[in-house]
């Protein structure tokens, strides 16, 4: 047996051996084609993991090995990790999701803004440009400028993906636990969790299993750079802890948190969430409007939730929920049936990351659809 097959629980799901093969195939047809050049694949269960698989390489030019473990940017991914953060919070009595941004964060003085709207992207809060977040190195150095920035509607009445909302309830979550973020998702998260490869700031030594951005020009994949980096290597701390996308991790890592939150908040007897801040989570807050990148989705607490499966959703349950990331990694949970799935790859320019044909082939292969 691979000795990382040793650090996690391996259990089978519709026959291992049939959904490693089908999910290689439809693989290694996507590095074929050049949507990407590698991915890392995961399927995990309440109980453990049925799949792992890698394919392919860690670079536009195909000459880095991928690795189970390679470490990739999750970029919105991180949204539900802020999410589970506020949550906690929310537990310990320190905080409600109806509290006004105001009460935290007095600078936004009577916009009206709920915690609620911030994590629905309901808010209405204007962004801030390239240029302005540039000029910050830490999440209270954005306040001032999100500030500023008129309301682009009535809070509650729109659904429209905000990042300030996001960035602010990670400098709330600064506020009231008294921690820079990065230290409580490290101490609270992923310390707990055995997420070791999951942080805003590499190390030296994770660099080295850092997989390459790509974009697609033509038939052909180039290198592409992580814009949210501002030309800094993503080693460098001289750059806020970005709780609206700044997050690098693995497949395995990703799939502990994912796992916990497929368990309704518990993984390995601690508990993360309560039941009751689970299922506020992960219910649709954004009642008859237009939310999500697909259709049939509505939205939760950080998350996007499934309301009618169809296209790329077809093969899951309602309910499931979840969230994917810029450069095309993905990962959806669906209690229903049990299930998460964990897409790990690395490439800018899908027309929707979150209806890239590699994400559709990975699910069908995993649920046996296809």
């Amino acid at each position: 047996m691979k000795s990382w097959l040793l650090a996690v629980p391996v259990v089978c799901a519709l026959c291992a051996g049939e959904q490693d093969s089908a999910i290689a195939a439809k693989m290694r047809e996507a590095i074929a084609q050049n949507e990407v050049p590698g991915a890392v694949t995961v399927v995990a269960t309440r109980d453990g993991i049925s799949h792992i698989g890698v394919i392919g390489h860690a670079n536009a030019e195909k000459t880095i090995p991928l690795r189970k473990d390679s470490i990739f940017w999750i970029a919105s991914m991180t949204k539900p990790v802020t999410a589970v953060a506020v949550m906690m919070l929310v537990d310990e009595g320190k905080l409600s999701i109806d509290d006004p941004l105001s009460k935290h964060i007095p600078e936004f003085g009577s916009n009206g803004v709920t915690l609620k709207e911030m994590l629905t992207h309901t808010s209405g809060m204007g962004e801030a440009t390239q240029a302005e977040l540039a000029t910050a190195n830490t999440l209270a150095d954005l306040v001032p400028i999100y500030a500023k920035k008129p309301l682009g509607f009535p809070p509650g009445s729109q659904w429209r993906y905000c990042q300030a909302g996001i960035n602010m309830l990670g400098r709330v979550v600064e506020v009231v636990s008294g921690m820079p973020l990065d230290q409580f998702f490290e101490q609270r998260l992923f310390k707990p969790l055995h997420m070791s490869d999951t942080t805003f700031y590499l190390s030296e030594s994770q660099v080295n299993r850092w997989v390459r951005p790509a974009r697609r020009e033509g038939d052909a994949l180039v290198d592409a750079p992580i814009g949210l980096l501002n030309g800094m290597a993503p080693t460098s701390h001289d750059r806020y802890p970005a709780a609206n996308g700044g997050l690098f991790s693995t497949g395995p890592d990703y799939a502990r948190f994912a796992r916990m939150l497929l368990r309704g908040g518990e993984l390995d007897g601690k508990r993360y969430l309560s039941k009751a801040s689970f299922d506020l989570m992960t219910s649709i807050h954004t009642r008859s409007l237009k939310a999500g990148f697909l259709p049939g989705h509505g939205w939760g607490l950080g998350v996007g939730v499934v309301k009618e499966p169809q296209g790329q959703t077809a093969m899951s349950k309602p309910g499931t929920f979840g969230h994917g990331g810029a450069y095309g990694t993905q990962a959806w949970i669906d209690p229903g049936s049990g299930v998460a799935y964990i897409l790990m790859v690395q490439r800018t320019n899908f027309k929707n990351s979150d209806d890239s044909p590699v994400r559709l082939a990975f699910q069908q292969a995993a649920s046996g659809t296809n």
